[in-house]
């Protein structure tokens, strides 16, 4: 038997002596051939879409940051484990987006104890999916039982931990109290700081030295307790003493005398957290375009930061060409005419002149978008 299916074997396996020499196939080229036939294809993409529900744009932006996994077992995996407990699909596709590893996490090595962990004080699937998207790894409990007490709600520690992640991992007692205890002493709330702006969160986690020097640079120009403090706390920390000095110097050299920088850090501290570049470009355009001196600015200090090409050179071309032909006379100096709201601007000073200067609304919109 043995002998008669080994015969029938080689009998499959020898070409036919009639065949032409070019058409001969050598074996191991047809088995090499057979191997090399990849498995059935999978789609990041179309299981975004269709288990996930995201939009097709969605997931193709999504699906790059993906395109390491070479299967779809984790994600399927971590989809059921999700599912199971009660999440959401629209949970689990808002912490996707937010952070598309989730998808290839362990289920065994991190889901489950990270649910475990997180359950125990009383947070819901739901909840725990957001800190998923937030921090996948590292324990977050006790980050997050302080900053509960601290801001009172979930809603207000999640807003805080999605602007800035290591509110949930860096050190309680070196880093994170030390600094609020600080702030503290400035006249600064952690609750203030959260209300206020998202971006000032970093004030909370910066190396407490760090934190320290700036606000001794800070309350060179401003007063601690005042409303502007934190402002220019959060603006100014993470620029360097040699930086600041350059930004400093730069405005002196427009034409700021000291009271005039005074007002501006008072005012609008944010103005020493823009690009050189930014500062040099927008003072030079008011002064020589604008014709506003040193001192207005100062007291108007928005002017500075304002967008040079989305709003002050459109505006001031537009209420220019208005004067040259009579048709506008503004009240109240630039600043007035600079700081309304587009739509407001738009409905003073565009629309009613649409029948008298054909294609004026047109030619504002180009300007706005930088094409003329």
């Amino acid at each position: 038997m043995i002998r008669h299916l080994r015969t029938r074997v080689l009998s499959l396996l020898r070409f036919p002596s009639h065949l032409p020499t070019a058409h001969l196939v050598p074996l191991h080229c047809l088995l090499s051939t057979t191997a090399s036939i990849s498995p059935e294809p999978f789609s990041v993409k179309d299981f975004l879409v269709t288990d996930c529900g995201f939009t097709q744009e969605q997931a193709l932006k999504t699906s790059k940051r993906l395109s390491y996994l070479k299967s779809l077992s984790k994600p399927a995996a971590t989809l059921a484990f999700l599912s199971a407990r009660g999440v959401p699909r629209s949970d689990i596709a808002a912490a996707v987006a937010a952070d598309p590893r989730i998808l290839s996490a362990s289920v065994e090595r991190l889901l489950v104890p990270r649910f475990a962990e997180l359950t125990e004080i009383g947070l819901s699937p739901s909840q725990i999916v957001d800190i998923l998207s937030i921090r996948r790894t590292g324990s977050v409990r006790g980050n997050i039982l302080f900053w509960l007490q601290t801001l009172g709600t979930y809603h207000k520690m999640l807003r805080l931990a999605k602007s800035n992640r290591d509110l949930l991992s860096a050190n309680l007692e070196k880093v994170i109290k030390p600094n609020l205890s600080t702030l503290h002493e400035c006249g600064v709330s952690a609750c203030e700081i959260g209300g206020v702006g998202l971006y000032i969160t970093r004030l909370f986690t910066m190396r407490h030295e760090v934190l320290l020097g700036a606000i001794a640079r800070v309350e060179l120009g401003v007063e601690r307790g005042s409303s502007m403090f934190h402002r220019a706390l959060a603006s100014l920390s993470f620029l360097s003493k040699d930086v600041l000095n350059g930004k400093i110097q730069l405005l002196r050299k427009l034409g700021f005398s000291q009271d005039d920088l005074l007002m501006i850090v008072n005012k609008a501290p944010d103005v020493l957290a823009l690009s050189e570049k930014k500062i040099q470009r927008s003072v030079e355009f008011l002064m020589r375009d604008a014709c506003l001196q040193a001192t207005y600015i100062a007291q108007r200090p928005a002017l500075i930061m304002y967008s040079l090409e989305k709003r002050l050179i459109p505006r001031h071309s537009l209420l220019k060409v208005l004067r040259q032909k009579g048709l506008v006379r503004v009240e109240g100096g630039f600043y007035t005419t600079a700081s309304l709201g587009e739509k407001k601007f738009v409905q003073k000073f565009v629309d009613p002149y649409k029948t008298s200067f054909p294609g004026l609304a047109d030619d504002y919109a180009s300007a706005c978008l930088g094409k003329a």
